[in-house]
């Protein structure tokens, strides 16, 4: 199975582009929030590529720009080309085939968010320098006993 979700926010404002056969397309990149904070306390970011065909690429460009929170729903896809050099360059992006936008309708974007620099722009992955991990020093759940009574009334299936 194939199947990516990401919330995040445009790192740009997204531009329509169409080809040569009539089809509407944008290439867009998206600001993901790590899960946990680096060596200095701050959240990190993933960039992620994705692309959006036809419709929603049409929407995407005419309801949101750089900043907006939305939702990507799609599959990972890898691809290559030779470039101006000759030298093959890999692709890895999401191929979306649902977008939800987040942002309540006329609101603006976080303005902290719009002077931040661009991403910078890579094709291949980098990896982690360094993962850092938290000790739990006391059980969290010591205060529900040994076991936890459940009856099926209680359950949502």
């Amino acid at each position: 199975m194939n199947k990516a979700i990401l919330i995040g926010r445009l790192t740009r404002d997204p531009e329509l582009r169409t080809t040569p056969t009539g089809r509407n397309v944008c290439q867009f990149s998206v600001a993901v929030n790590r899960t946990y904070t680096n060596a200095n306390g701050e959240r990190e970011a993933d960039f992620i590529n994705c692309v959006v065909w036809d419709k929603q690429a049409e929407n995407l460009v005419k309801y949101q720009k750089k900043g907006n929170q939305i939702a990507v729903e799609g599959r990972i896809q890898t691809r290559n080309y030779d470039d101006n050099n000759g030298k093959k360059v890999y692709v890895t992006e999401v191929l979306a085939s649902n977008i939800s936008f987040l942002d309540a309708k006329g609101s603006s974007s976080n303005s902290s968010f719009n002077n931040l620099p661009e991403p910078p722009m890579q094709d291949s992955m980098q990896e982690e320098s360094s993962m850092e991990t938290v000790s739990v020093e006391k059980d969290p759940f010591e205060a529900f006993g040994d076991s936890i009574e459940i009856s099926d009334n209680d359950l949502p299936f």
